[in-house]
């Protein structure tokens, strides 16, 4: 069993997790309370293994209590404020519910967590499996209008799409390729596995990217903003990738 603890300054907020929790079968509610400094000593203690921990508290920020439990126990961020979410990713919460939060997103939260804590053994792949998929991407390309022609573009070529008004440019490492097919489309098509789009104007090659700070990605000299939007999923799958 998972052992839970819920902080938040709100009581309806604890009884919905209270509530939540008690759906959970691998989770176990070892407390709950508006007191970080008391949920503190309990962490310090070493008997708990996950907190729902609220940003927004008077006596002790979220924040400031993910620095004092320095990394004693797992933290899932609770909040109806967004910009914090960089900064709990940074301090490395497990994830970043927003409120009001629905019980699938919270049991999604609690699988990840469980994956974490108590993870299951996954039998690694075969290294023919893992030397196929890596062939299939290498070979893999799609097919896009530009000008008066038909163009191939290779999967692995491409480091970043940026939209425009009325067309999408496609940067690969070997040219520019301009196209009137539209942001959506492009989204849609290419593999979610090694593409994601993060900003309204940009989809990114997740192998391309040299690095991320706060809000700002950097792909060779193009800095590329995170956009509030996908902020939240962009974050949750490079925390998943051990970045």
């Amino acid at each position: 069993m998972i052992r839970c603890l819920i902080v938040d300054d709100e009581p309806l907020a604890l009884h919905i997790l209270e509530d939540y929790i008690s759906k959970v079968p691998f989770m176990e509610l070892v407390k709950s309370t508006t007191n970080p400094i008391e949920a503190l000593t309990l962490v310090q203690d070493g008997n708990i293994d996950l907190v729902f921990l609220d940003v927004q508290m008077p006596e002790l920020t979220g924040i400031q209590f993910l620095r004092i439990a320095n990394g004693k126990t797992k933290v899932i961020l609770t909040t109806a404020y967004p910009q914090y979410a960089l900064e709990g990713y940074e301090l490395d919460v497990v994830d970043y519910l927003l409120k009001p939060i629905a019980f699938d997103r919270f049991f999604k939260a609690a699988q990840k967590a469980q994956g974490i804590i108590q993870p299951a053994k996954v039998a690694a792949p075969e290294p023919v499996q893992v030397q196929q998929q890596q062939n299939d991407f290498l070979s893999d390309f799609i097919f896009v209008k530009s000008e008066h022609k038909i163009q191939k573009v290779y999967l692995h070529q491409i480091l970043f799409i940026e939209g425009l008004k009325d067309y999408i440019s496609i940067f690969t490492t070997a040219e520019r390729i301009i196209t009137l097919q539209n942001m959506k489309k492009m989204e849609d098509t290419l593999p979610e596995k090694h593409f994601i789009r993060v900003h309204k104007s940009y989809i990114v090659a997740l192998n391309k990217i040299d690095s991320i700070e706060r809000s700002r990605i950097r792909i060779g000299d193009k800095i590329i903003p995170v956009g509030d939007t996908y902020r939240d999923d962009f974050f949750k799958i490079i925390d998943g990738k051990n970045v």
